[in-house]
């Protein structure tokens, strides 16, 4: 069984200060996928983690303190990819990719469209370019472990007073009907396998004591291939991690498909 996160830490830094390192030595992960890094490798604390069992791969973004992502394995990967062939994104850090004998792990960061509407033209061309990025690696018939902060409410109970967001960058209509077919293409909300539950969120502003009060939006997400359906075992939010404005979230897979009682 491996266990992946994926945590978008808000600044890796920032988030070594606040204890994360103490957070992966007792937590574990096989894999952990990172989201906005806000570094560059040479700025990130690479010999801890290491001593930690960790191999780490990164892309950071051009500009300093912004964007960028990493995987943390335990198991050296088969290879590592980086970037999604535009250039204008894999400026900007957003996607890394880990492989492996039974899947391929996905650490993505998806633009943010709340700073205005250049922003969020960005952010749905990225959804048009992310989506045929990944139909082409469906071709490989490789399962996929997609991990990350997608920015997005994929569901209705998504997000605290869902009404008053209907015009939010992050729950706009065409935003999630983009979720709602990705997810048709052959993919699994894995979290939502286990838990149906409302108020369910993963980031929370940091303003209005946000987090205190769970006014939050659950963005972050560990969506799988069809194939890897019946292999996860369990999903979930570690709600109590606070060491970012988002917490982690976690799937636990199988090497084999548990049998039918």
């Amino acid at each position: 069984m491996k266990r992946i996160v994926s945590f978008n830490v808000n600044g890796i830094r920032s988030a070594i200060k606040k204890g994360f390192l103490n957070w992966l030595e007792n937590e574990k992960p096989d894999i952990v996928c990172i989201q906005e890094l806000k570094a560059k490798e040479n700025q990130i604390d690479i010999e801890n983690i290491k001593n930690l069992g960790y191999n780490s791969y990164f892309f950071s973004a051009e500009k300093p303190g912004y964007s960028g992502v990493g995987i943390l394995s335990k198991e050296i990967p088969i290879e590592i990819s980086k970037g999604i062939g535009v250039e204008k994104f894999d400026k900007e850090g957003r996607l890394i990719i880990a492989k492996y004998d039974e899947f391929e792990v996905i650490s993505a960061y998806f633009p943010s469209g709340s700073s205005g509407d250049e922003r969020q033209k960005v952010k749905m061309e990225w959804l048009d370019v992310f989506t045929d990025f990944i139909k082409e690696k469906q071709k490989a018939k490789t399962p996929m472990v997609i991990c990350g902060d997608y920015n997005i409410c994929r569901l209705w109970i998504d997000i605290h007073n869902p009404e008053r967001h209907l015009k939010s960058s992050g729950f706009l209509p065409e935003e999630r009907d983009w979720f709602s077919s990705f997810i048709n293409l052959g993919f699994v909300d894995t979290f939502r396998e286990f838990d149906k539950r409302e108020e369910k969120y993963s980031w929370w502003s940091y303003r209005a004591g946000s987090r205190q009060r769970n006014k939050g939006w659950r963005i972050d997400y560990i969506v799988v291939s069809e194939s890897l359906r019946n292999k996860v075992i369990k999903a979930g939010i570690m709600r109590e991690i606070a060491m970012s404005d988002h917490s982690p979230v976690y799937a636990d897979i199988t090497k084999k498909a548990p049998e039918s009682l």
